[in-house]
């Protein structure tokens, strides 16, 4: 333990705990950004910071082998909001081998952004059973 708190963490593991007391409304990080905010603002960082989430968690669970599930995409729609430049978006899309559609907000490349009709791979929510997150075209990692 240092001078001035702990040192066992590093700067990723900081920035992630600060931004789940951000998107809580909790800690000083959380309450001044909810001060200086307005209520419809910080709903909009608090989509941001989840969409974020769900990005990290993709990535991990796609380490794990977890089963991925081919969709197809049936339409886009721009939020207008940027995650570290990268758009966030609403994205529906048709999974193989059910009826309905499935609609997703998430965090997309400017590099590789899908177009209706184009293929993606989706991967079960554990956090929510029967909901989906967004894994990408399934080529690029």
């Amino acid at each position: 333990m240092g001078i001035f708190g702990k040192r066992g963490r590093n700067r990723e593991e900081r920035a992630a705990e600060i931004a789940d007391k951000v998107a809580s409304g909790k800690g000083f990080y959380g309450r001044a950004t909810r001060a200086f905010l307005g209520q419809e603002d910080f709903a909009r960082v608090q989509q941001s910071i989840g969409a974020y989430k769900s990005g990290h968690t993709v990535q991990q669970l796609l380490a794990a082998g977890a089963p991925t599930v081919p969709a197809v995409v049936v339409s886009l729609t721009d939020t207008g909001q940027l995650v570290n430049f990268d758009p966030v978006v609403d994205l529906v899309l048709q999974p193989s081998g059910t009826t309905a559609p499935v609609t997703l907000r998430t965090i997309l490349s400017k590099l590789s952004i899908p177009r209706p009709g184009d293929q993606v791979v989706l991967i079960a929510d554990p956090a929510r059973p029967g909901a989906y997150l967004y894994a990408g075209d399934g080529v690029n990692p």
